[in-house]
C-alpha cells in the first residue's frame, strides 16, 4: 500500500515570513519522514514580494498554483515598503483575494497557555495557566463586506448582513470542532440590540437543536464575551462569532499567552485550507534569526491535522510543548534570566523531537 502524498505551496511572504515558514517546512519534513506520508512543497512570492517581483499581491499563477494544492502555508505579508499604494495593490489585498478564491469561509484560532508560558502572560499565572480554546470567525459576511456601504463628504455608512445559510455553515464548523475537543460552544453576538445578531442567535440555536443535540451552547453578548475571555478564559472551549466581533475577540484573547508570534490560524472552506500564524511580517526583525517561528509551527500542525496526519500533529504539538518547557524560546517568550535562542534552533529542536516519535515501520 502506497503511503498518502500531499503537495503542500508555501507563500513565505514579507518581512519575518520566510524565516519562520522555513521552519515549519522543516518540521512538516520531518513529521513525514517519521509518520510514513509523502510531501512535496512548492515555494511561490506573495504579497509585497510579489509586487515587488511582478507587480501584483497574488499573481494569476500563485493562485492557481494554491487551488491544485492540498493545502497552503502563508508566513506573513505587508510592511511600510508598500503602504504608499492603492488599497486594491497593497500586499493585504493578495491575502484577501487569496481566501476568496480559496472559498475561506471559517477562519479557526486556536489559543492555548500551557504552564510553561503562564508567567509571560500578562494575566496571573492562575488565570491562564492551561488555557485551551477554540475561537471560529465567520470571515466573508458581516459588516466587513456587507452592501451598502460608502462615505461622502459629510457621512458613512457600513451594513452588517448575514444570511441564514451563512450563519448556519459556520455554526456546523464550531458544533464539529466541539464534538472533537469538549463538547462546549460559546456563540457571541449582541441580539440585545442588533436584529442581524438575534437572526444569529436563532440559527446557531436550531443547527444545536437539529444536529448537535449532545453538545452544550451558551449564548454571550460580546461585551460580556470580552470580559470573560479576561476574568476567566478556561471557561471556554469553542466560541463561535461572526466577523466583526470575531476580529476584535481573536485579537483579544491573542493576548493570553503574552506573544502573537505563539499563535495559529486555518481559513477553510472548501477543499484547500489556508494556514498562517497570526503575526504580521515585523520587518524590523526580519534577517536577525529573532523570529519566533511557532505560530507557523502549530499552523502546520493544524494542516496535517486538516489533512487526516492527527498522530503527526500532535507530535509537533507536542514538541512544541517540550521545547518551552525545556527554555528553548525566542527572546519574545524569555523573562530575567533566560537566554533566548533564535529562530533556527527552535525548528531544529522541535523537528529533531518529531523525528523521534513513533518510528516508520517498513
Amino acid at each position: 500500500m502506497r503511503p498518502p502524498s500531499y503537495h503542500i505551496v508555501v507563500l513565505p511572504g514579507d518581512g519575518i515570513g520566510p524565516e519562520v515558514t522555513r521552519e515549519a517546512v522543516r518540521v512538516l519534513e520531518a513529521a513525514a519522514e517519521a509518520f510514513g506520508f509523502r510531501m512535496t512543497t512548492e515555494v511561490h512570492p506573495v504579497g509585497g514580494a510579489a509586487i515587488d517581483a511582478r507587480g501584483d499581491p497574488l499573481p494569476a499563477p500563485v493562485q492557481q498554483a494554491c487551488l491544485q494544492a492540498d493545502a497552503v502555508l502563508l508566513g506573513a505579508v505587508g510592511g511600510p515598503s508598500w503602504d504608499h499604494l492603492d488599497r486594491a495593490q497593497r500586499p493585504e489585498a493578495g491575502l484577501l483575494r487569496l481566501r476568496k478564491a480559496l472559498g475561506a469561509y471559517a477562519n479557526l484560532r486556536p489559543v492555548q497557555v500551557p504552564e510553561a508560558l503562564a508567567e509571560a502572560s500578562p494575566l496571573k499565572r492562575n488565570i491562564v495557566a492551561g488555557t485551551d480554546l477554540l475561537i471560529v470567525r465567520e470571515l466573508t459576511g458581516g459588516i466587513y463586506f456587507g452592501e451598502p456601504r460608502g462615505q461622502d463628504h459629510r457621512r458613512a455608512w457600513n451594513t452588517m448582513r448575514y444570511t441564514r445559510e451563512e450563519v448556519a455553515r459556520i455554526a456546523r464548523v464550531a458544533f464539529t470542532w466541539a464534538k472533537r475537543r469538549r463538547g462546549r460552544v460559546a456563540s457571541v453576538d449582541k441580539a440585545n440590540v442588533l436584529e442581524v445578531s438575534q437572526l444569529w442567535r436563532e440559527v446557531v440555536a436550531q443547527v444545536h437543536r437539529e444536529e448537535f443535540p449532545e453538545l452544550e451552547l451558551e449564548h454571550y453578548y460580546v461585551d460580556n464575551a470580552a470580559m470573560q475571555l479576561m476574568r476567566d478564559p478556561r471557561r471556554f472551549d469553542v466560541v463561535v462569532t461572526g466577523n466583526l466581533f470575531g476580529d476584535i475577540l481573536s485579537d483579544l484573547a491573542a493576548t493570553l499567552p503574552g506573544s502573537l508570534g505563539m499563535l495559529p490560524s486555518a481559513s477553510i472552506g472548501r477543499r484547500v485550507g489556508l494556514f498562517e500564524p497570526v503575526h504580521g511580517s515585523a520587518p524590523d526583525l526580519a534577517g536577525q534569526g529573532k523570529a519566533n517561528p511557532l505560530g507557523a509551527i502549530l499552523s502546520a500542525a493544524m494542516l496535517l491535522e486538516t489533512l487526516g496526519q492527527e498522530a503527526a500533529a500532535q507530535a509537533i504539538r507536542r514538541g512544541v510543548e517540550t521545547a518551552l518547557a525545556e527554555g528553548v524560546k525566542t527572546a519574545d517568550l524569555c523573562w530575567a534570566g533566560e537566554r533566548p535562542v533564535s529562530t533556527e534552533v527552535v525548528g531544529q529542536f522541535i523537528a529533531n523531537y518529531v523525528r523521534q516519535q513513533t518510528p516508520v515501520t517498513p
